[in-house]
């Protein structure tokens, strides 16, 4: 989707001039060493930056607005490599715009104990040099993560790995623009929201566009590029009968094709990551886009059905930080519940636009009647999710805030065969049981609409909601109803 080597996170060491030129010396080279391995690390899918150490409080303003204007860094690591005196790090911290991640590591893992001396101990003091930065950082109220462990230590670069991906997923909500075509499901409450407070707050650019203007470029592709992908449909899915060649319905999966392949032109000739429509307002259109929202998402658009933007952008978002792990991010929808006591489950789905990175075994490309919008009968994608850990995402707009919300799931493999429900469907199970889980999620008023992720965790969410200052709600397998009653009041 994107090429992940094209941003970086920088790496900038701490100490002073009270040590002499030699020992600053070696913290520049550790503080290399350091860098290069983790821009060689598999874990950490972007660059990392080597930065010659900051010994002023001039040097460290000078590198934080490098930082800030710098269109590739999108973020940094700070270490202490000795003992930086926090004052200095005051009016570069205070113009630091970018995420921040503390790493408190030291360049040696065991202590030499019968080699140690005072010159060893002047030049690593990263115990309690990162504990003067922690502070200045806490004193000021700096969002951050903090990575603790030797810097060679997997789980660390993992760590920073999730920290690299989810300062890329800010990246892309600040910078991002999405399209409205048409506005929300009417008399809908939880699509809607303040679009220029998210703007103030994310950086992401919500605006509406006619239907008409969408119908204009649809009606403009032509037939060959229609042809084109037509191909490339038979070569991927399974085709139903009746859209083959010769099927009675081979027309509705040309003005699939062509609606596709229009949305596609639009939103790339905007420069637009995300979108929304509703099947409220197809005026011009034959059909509700089914399989066109489905492959926009597979190729890393954002969608939000009947104008949820909020879902659209996370959508788009959480495939950034995604992007190049197994498995998949989909718009969802809690549908219908399996309230066996035995076997209790949700069955997730949509009416057409489920994305198929999420599928397990064959997709199937099929026409059917919708039963709503009062157009033609829509083509989509037919598929069943896969089993495993997955989460499901809600951004919510609560008037005097943002809240994420978190539902750790299980899902589960799909061995109904669901004859008559043309629609792509996941089942799980929420964590800490389905009871308390649904409990949970309407107490924190979470939208029917979610991301549906296979391949992010928790950890993920919490750095993301860490980066924008934002509330962030977890329901997960420790999850109590009068905990979380006393976690949202207070």
């Amino acid at each position: 989707m994107i090429n992940l080597k094209q941003f970086e996170v920088w790496f900038v060491t701490g100490s002073q001039h009270l040590y002499g030129e030699a020992t600053l010396r070696k913290v520049d080279e550790h503080s290399k060493i350091i860098a290069e391995a983790f821009d060689a690390s598999s874990s950490i899918p972007v660059k990392v930056v080597f930065k010659p150490v900051v010994k002023t409080p001039e040097e460290i303003l000078t590198i934080c607005n490098e930082a800030n204007y710098s269109n590739n860094c999108i973020g940094i690591i700070t270490w202490m490599h000795t003992f930086s005196p926090s004052k200095m790090w005051i009016k570069g911290l205070t113009a630091l715009q970018k995420p921040l991640l503390h790493l408190h590591t030291q360049f040696n893992r065991d202590i030499p104990f019968d080699e140690i001396d005072m010159d060893f101990m002047n030049l690593n003091q990263s115990a309690h040099g990162d504990r003067e930065h922690g502070f200045i950082l806490t004193k000021m109220k700096i969002n951050r993560k903090i990575v603790v462990g030797h810097w060679q230590d997997a789980r660390v670069q993992a760590q920073i790995g999730i920290w690299s991906r989810v300062a890329l997923g800010r990246n892309e909500m600040k910078n991002l623009k999405l399209a409205r075509f048409g506005d929300n499901m009417r008399q809908v409450a939880v699509t809607e929201g303040n679009k220029v407070t998210a703007e103030e707050k994310f950086g992401l650019a919500v605006n509406t566009f006619a239907v008409g203007d969408l119908v204009k470029v649809i009606n403009q592709i032509s037939d060959a590029e229609i042809a084109t992908l037509i191909k490339e449909y038979e070569a991927t899915y399974e085709m139903m009968a009746s859209l083959k060649s010769d099927g009675a319905m081979r027309s509705s999966l040309v003005e699939a094709a062509r609606i596709e392949l229009g949305i596609k032109a639009f939103l790339e000739d905007g420069g637009f990551g995300a979108y929304t429509n509703t099947f409220e307002d197809l005026h011009g259109m034959r059909q509700l886009p089914g399989i066109g929202s489905q492959r926009m998402m597979a190729a890393g658009y954002g969608y939000g059905g009947e104008g949820d933007w909020k879902t659209s952008a996370m959508v788009r978002v959480m495939k950034v930080m995604a992007t190049g792990l197994e498995g998949g991010n989909s718009f969802m929808e809690d549908y219908t519940y399996h309230f066996d006591p035995a076997n209790p489950m949700v069955l997730g789905s949509h009416m057409l636009e489920i994305c198929p990175t999420i599928a397990s075994g064959k997709v199937n490309c099929e026409v059917h009647p919708l039963g709503i919008g009062g157009k033609e009968d829509p083509v989509r994608l037919v598929f069943n999710a896969g089993a495993g850990p997955a989460l499901n995402v809600s951004l919510i707009d609560l008037g005097s805030k943002f809240r994420l919300l978190v539902n750790e799931v299980e899902a589960v493999e799909v061995t109904e065969k669901f004859p008559k429900l043309p629609t792509a469907r996941a089942l799980w199970k929420p964590q800490p049981s389905m009871e308390v889980g649904l409990q949970a999620w309407l107490m924190a008023g979470g939208a029917h609409h979610t991301v549906y992720s296979q391949n992010l965790t928790t950890e993920y969410l919490e750095d993301f909601a860490e980066m924008f200052d934002m509330e962030l709600v977890v329901i997960d397998k420790d999850t109590k109803i009068r905990d979380l009653r006393k976690e949202l009041r207070f």
